[in-house]
Formats: structure tokens, C-alpha cells, sequence
């Protein structure tokens, strides 16, 4: 298995909370989950580092990173900026072909919900985020916000499996397509910050703040 595999595997399972916060990433079980060398799994671990999934300790080992109550109000502070900003950045009218590949990828973000297919969700919602973003032509731009969206995939993780907090993503998705089409940029940057909070708010109340 790639660098590349090992380590979007290791992000996925991240955002799924089969790997949880302060969970310590041992060289030797990774190398047996993925069949992989052991220098391919360390350079998986650089690479999750840089990320901001994971934190090394010298003579300790690896662990998936935890936040503090003022390290997720921080982050989420920033995407709100980002978010909102590159909503805003988004030209109208649309192309009518990139509204038709949103909607067909939240078609696939929808069929995985139904089907219970979690790594499907992950998937689709990061394709979905991607594009829709991609939308403001800021490519700068749309990198920072997929490198502070990557560091809050333990946070995420706490919502990321509950039906009701699914169904509130999909339908926000819907809201954020409906206003491409209707060109209305307060409607989809108001949706935009509103998508963050379910995901902050329980990693906080999780941390009993």
C-alpha cells in the first residue's frame, strides 16, 4: 500500500471516530492493518502530522491530536472566516454544468446516508465541500479551507455518525445548492457558517464547556 493510501485511510478513520483523541498510532499494528512497510506507515504519520490530525511525541510515539475548549474555538473562528468569505467570493450566475455536478455529488452523499455507508458520507462531503468551494476560482483560497477542515476531523467525528446530525448536513447541502441557483449570496454564506456549529458545539459540550 502507497504513502497516499495509508494515509487518507488513517484521515478517514480519524473522521469516523474509529480512531479517537489521544489514541497512540503504534507503528507495528498500522503496519499490519494496511500491509504496509514500515517506512511507508512513518511517512504516512509525517504527512498526517503536517495535516494537523496527528501529534508526535520524541520517545513516545504518535498520537491522533486532541483540542482543548480554546483550540476549537479558534479553528472554527478561522473557517468561519474562510468559509463565509469564499462563499461570498462566487460569482453569479453559476455555470449551469457545475451546479449539475454539485447535485450529482450530493446525489452520492444522499445514496450513502440511505445506505448506512459512512465511508461513503465521508467521501461525498468532502467532494461536495471541494466543489462548491472551488466555485469562488480561489485556488489559494480553497486550499486553506481544506487544511483547516482536515484539522477538525477528530471534532467532526463526534457528529459524523448520528442520523440526526446527517440529515441536518444533507439538508444544509440542499439550502447551499438552492441558493447557487436562486444567486443568492447571503442565503449560502449564512449556510455556510451555520453547517460548522453542530460539529463544534457537541466536540464542546463533550469537553463538558
Amino acid at each position: 500500500m502507497t504513502l497516499p493510501d495509508v494515509a487518507d485511510l488513517i484521515e478517514e478513520e480519524i473522521v469516523l471516530g474509529l480512531r479517537y483523541p489521544r489514541e497512540r498510532l503504534v507503528e507495528d499494528d498500522l503496519m499490519a492493518r494496511f500491509e504496509a512497510k514500515r517506512h511507508v506507515v512513518r511517512r504516512a504519520l509525517q504527512d498526517l502530522e503536517s495535516r494537523g490530525l496527528v501529534e508526535r511525541k520524541p520517545n513516545v510515539g504518535a498520537f491522533v491530536k486532541a483540542f482543548t475548549a480554546k483550540d476549537v474555538h479558534d479553528i472554527y473562528a478561522v473557517r468561519e472566516l474562510l468559509e463565509e468569505h469564499c462563499a461570498r467570493l462566487i460569482e453569479f450566475p453559476v455555470a449551469a454544468e457545475r451546479l449539475t455536478e454539485l447535485a450529482a455529488i450530493q446525489e452520492q452523499h444522499d445514496a450513502a446516508i440511505e445506505a448506512g455507508d459512512l465511508h461513503g458520507v465521508v467521501r461525498a462531503n468532502m467532494a461536495f465541500h471541494q466543489a462548491i468551494f472551488a466555485l469562488s476560482d480561489n485556488a489559494a483560497l480553497v486550499a486553506a479551507i481544506r487544511s483547516h477542515a482536515q484539522m477538525t476531523h477528530a471534532i467532526r467525528s463526534v457528529t459524523v455518525t448520528s442520523p440526526e446530525f446527517l440529515n441536518r448536513a444533507r439538508n444544509e447541502h440542499l439550502t447551499m445548492i438552492r441558493a447557487l441557483h436562486e444567486q443568492d449570496t447571503d442565503l449560502l454564506a449564512a449556510t455556510c457558517r451555520a453547517h460548522l456549529l453542530p460539529s463544534r458545539d457537541a466536540y464542546l459540550q463533550r469537553l463538558g464547556t
